[in-house]
């Protein structure tokens, strides 16, 4: 449900504007309000999950999600339905900032991989099958179906959960709402920011809000800096190899978000393919991640994570090549087979290195590693996505196929970091 509800209601944008009278550039706001909320509290939910326990954020965030989804399908008004799309990310984070941390405590250490990879089998059909599902409800039913699916759904994930979340040890530690503040407040900031940056005109407006964000986050900085166990983790930051995982996190995801933001309008404007076609076309790609997780998974249980995730990201890269110099009369076949080969690199990438980023933390800080893991996806997804509003913008259609090409080279920049991790020597024990 967090993944699809990431994507579900771009479909019905047209739909939900042309019903509640808002212009598209108030109905994009029901897109960035479910993101804005989940990144301003991904990190401090992961740390009240080591203070009161993994599954009790868990449940806590399950259940705002499912009541704001109730509230999403009531909504009579834009400025309503904005709200309520705030907080359903938000509980959203409750979910995200803590998955990562109750999959580490469901497997033991040596099935770890292939939790993660099953874990990222579900997430990869979900965004495959996003705006499939959105189209067919749609063809049924009014947009508040949209959301409205999500309270049975919600109401049986609550169910299983009560009986099924594993337990954890809690800190004992108080949580530092001032901390916890100051993260919302950067973090809301700087991606309020960049959006209105590249995608409206607002741009005083903008870069004044991204120079707030800055300065609350170097004084959230400083603030966390001389704390043993702080909110934005830099003690696990502090472990080399931890570092390198995050960053080429941020570096691939990067470069995957740019891609998938360049490719639809390279599809359709340059290689002259239909809405419906275009729509096709994309999904070789995650369902190619999701047959590759659970077995990249199993296979970083046995295997070096630092090879097998440059391994994953050469392939990538090679992939993302080979689109970029994809001839012009490529037919569907042509195109499919990169989109799988960008896929599989991707697969063999994800699973091994967010075991990495989870072993690597101490069991105590497996929230706040966690909480890391989501942070960086989401950062490199808006970086991407950024980067590839401006590259459309200053370079029109030669945009498309040099956001290819710089995807591919944060594929091979992730691929290197994914290699200095070996330098590193072997992991602290856990």
């Amino acid at each position: 449900m967090m993944v699809l509800d990431s994507s579900i209601a771009n479909i019905a944008l047209p739909a939900i504007g042309r019903d509640l009278g808002a212009a598209p550039s108030e109905s994009i706001w029901i897109v960035n309000a479910y993101q804005i909320g989940i990144v301003m509290a991904l990190l401090p939910l992961a740390s009240l999950g080591e203070i009161i326990g993994y599954r009790t954020v868990y449940r806590i965030g399950l259940t705002t999600f499912i009541l704001a989804s109730l509230c999403c399908a009531l909504s009579r008004s834009m400025p309503v339905l904005t709200i309520a799309r705030a907080v359903q990310g938000l509980g959203a984070a409750g979910v995200m900032s803590v998955n990562g941390a109750l999959v580490r405590f469901t497997y033991p250490h040596h099935q770890l991989g292939r939790g993660i990879g099953l874990n990222a089998l579900a997430i990869s059909v979900s965004s495959a099958l996003g705006p499939t599902v959105a189209s067919a409800i749609l063809a049924v039913g009014p947009w508040q179906w949209l959301f409205g699916v999500n309270i049975p759904v919600g109401i049986a994930a609550i169910a299983l959960g009560w009986r099924t979340l594993p337990p954890n040890p809690l800190s004992g530690r108080r949580f530092d709402g001032v901390s916890a503040a100051l993260n919302a407040a950067a973090f809301g900031l700087i991606f309020l920011s960049v959006d209105l940056l590249t995608r409206t005109r607002a741009k005083i407006m903008g870069a004044a809000g991204l120079v707030s964000g800055v300065l609350i986050g170097a004084v959230l900085v400083r603030r966390e800096l001389r704390r043993p166990r702080p909110l934005v983790p830099f003690d696990l930051l502090r472990r080399p190899i931890f570092a390198l995982s995050a960053c080429t996190s941020i570096a691939s995801f990067a470069g995957q978000m740019l891609t998938l933001v360049a490719l639809p309008f390279h599809f359709e404007n340059s290689l002259h393919y239909s809405q419906v076609e275009t729509g096709l076309l994309m999904t070789p790609w995650p369902t190619a991640v999701g047959l590759t997780a659970p077995a990249a998974g199993w296979l970083a249980d046995r295997l070096s994570v630092a090879v097998l995730c440059a391994i994953g990201l050469l392939l990538f890269a090679v992939g993302l090549g080979s689109l970029a110099l994809a001839p012009y009369s490529a037919g569907p076949f042509d195109i499919g087979w990169r989109m799988v080969l960008c896929g599989v690199g991707f697969g063999l990438f994800q699973s091994p290195n967010n075991r990495m980023m989870l072993s690597s933390a101490p069991h105590d800080r497996t929230g706040a590693a966690g909480g890391v893991l989501a942070t960086s996806r989401l950062a490199g997804q808006t970086i991407g996505a950024a980067g590839a509003a401006i590259l459309l913008h200053l370079l029109a259609a030669r945009g498309e196929v040099v956001g290819l090409w710089i995807a591919a080279v944060l594929g091979l920049a992730g691929a290197a970091l994914s290699l200095s991790r070996k330098a590193t020597g072997p992991q602290p024990p856990l």
